[in-house]
């Protein structure tokens, strides 16, 4: 899987109206991919219970 690169997240949140410059973008792809990988763990050790 490829990952998302910051200057595509630039041409994406400009298409909705959301001005950031790449090195905000590689923040906000920074922090997404953490809080993916905290859910993805915390969804594993549950073990899909609910």
């Amino acid at each position: 899987m490829e990952k998302l690169k910051p200057e595509r997240v630039v041409e994406m949140l400009k298409a909705k109206g959301v001005d950031v410059s790449v090195k905000e973008a590689a923040s906000i792809l920074e922090f997404l991919r953490k809080m993916a990988n905290i859910v993805v763990s915390q969804y594993l050790k549950r073990g899909n219970k609910k």
